[in-house]
């Protein structure tokens, strides 16, 4: 092995055709033992020069791994090739990580082979474990009985969390978010409470309060309400397997608008409307209002817009995008990442 190569599935054979354009006389195993979403370079001319053109050239390639050491598919022979590589490749006064991708049967788990080298390479550099930030990253990709091993550079990884992100959830869980009902056709308006109750939970807003101003057909309510717990439920399964956090599900209530400003007087309160002020123009406002220990309280219309009566009682208008109307799904999720993205602009000024 010489470059092992990874790519999304079913885009092997295209990303195996530039390589070999790249380099004619490359002998490449696509998919092997038929593993989608590889592409092994098993011996190729200059290996370094290689590596650079794929990178650069082909953006198939998501992963590029540069195999420096083999080894049979055991663990043993895998900590040994690891440890001879982390001596020549890992500083004591660096910290490293070490990844392993397993393919195929083994008596052995992923993590075992993590934990098996990772402590034999601490003991032999001195370097330090750091699972989040590493500085050297000990890649170990196995294929069946063949090991492929390699140290790449951590700042070179990308990562979801990576430093100096901060956790957005602190901000919208601090966010109610209010919402006019969409009552158009009972289908209408169950696809588009859908939509809203899926946005709602993807943000983890602290609520979301389906606000009427007036008496409305308690039928197109109804499948307005049904079509946001749908929606609320689905992404919030979803979140449940695929975050490695807590996570809580929406709250959704029905008050009445105009009832609602009233008891929520000395709250931020955001309306959400064309007649508002650009946002680069709201900013500075908005952050000293964001500042305030209390509810945030955005209020988004549908058919019919927030009602004019309401401005007065809000701390700020605003008009996400002058000149064009959004569609009642988009509004606030769309009001949601542009207030937070501007608040974190400015607080990297």
């Amino acid at each position: 092995m010489e470059i092992i190569v990874k790519t999304p599935l079913d885009l092997e054979k295209v990303a195996a055709e530039r390589i070999r354009e790249l380099d004619p006389g490359a002998r490449l195993s696509v998919k092997p033992h038929g593993f989608k979403g590889l592409v092994i370079v098993e011996s190729c001319g200059d290996r370094d020069r290689l590596v650079e053109e794929i990178l650069e050239k082909v953006p198939e390639a998501e992963t590029v791994v540069p195999v420096e050491a083999e080894s049979r598919a055991v663990i043993e022979e895998i900590r040994e090739r690891a440890v001879e590589l982390a001596r020549r490749r890992i500083g004591g006064e660096e910290s490293f990580a070490v990844r392993t991708v397993r393919r195929g049967s083994h008596g052995f788990r992923s993590m075992d082979v993590n934990v098996a080298v990772g402590s034999a390479v601490q003991e032999a550099t001195g370097a330090q474990v750091n699972l989040d930030n590493p500085d050297k990253i000990l890649q170990v990709e196995i294929v069946m009985d063949r090991v492929g091993l390699a140290v790449l550079d951590g700042s070179q990884e990308w990562r979801k969390m990576a430093p100096g992100k901060r956790p957005s959830t602190r901000f919208f869980r601090r966010v109610s978010v209010i919402q006019m009902p969409y009552l158009g056709t009972h289908e209408g308006a169950r696809e588009i409470g859908a939509r809203i109750g899926r946005a709602a939970q993807a943000y983890e807003v602290r609520e979301l309060v389906i606000a009427p101003h007036k008496p409305v057909d308690a039928f197109l309510l109804s499948s307005f309400i049904e079509g946001v717990g749908e929606g609320v439920e689905s992404r919030y399964q979803i979140q449940l397997r695929s975050y490695g956090r807590e996570v809580k599900r929406v709250q959704v209530l029905v008050h009445d608008l105009y009832q609602l400003v009233r008891e929520r007087r000395g709250e931020v309160m955001v309306v959400f409307e064309p007649e508002g002020l650009q946002l680069r123009d709201a900013s500075k406002k908005l952050r000293e209002l964001m500042a305030r220990k209390t509810r945030i309280n955005f209020l988004f219309g549908s058919r019919e817009g927030i009602p004019k009566g309401v401005y007065r009682m809000a701390d700020l208008v605003i008009d996400l995008a002058p000149g064009i109307t959004l569609p009642t799904e988009l509004a606030a999720p769309s009001g949601l990442t542009a207030v937070y993205t501007a608040l974190n602009m400015m607080d990297a000024d």
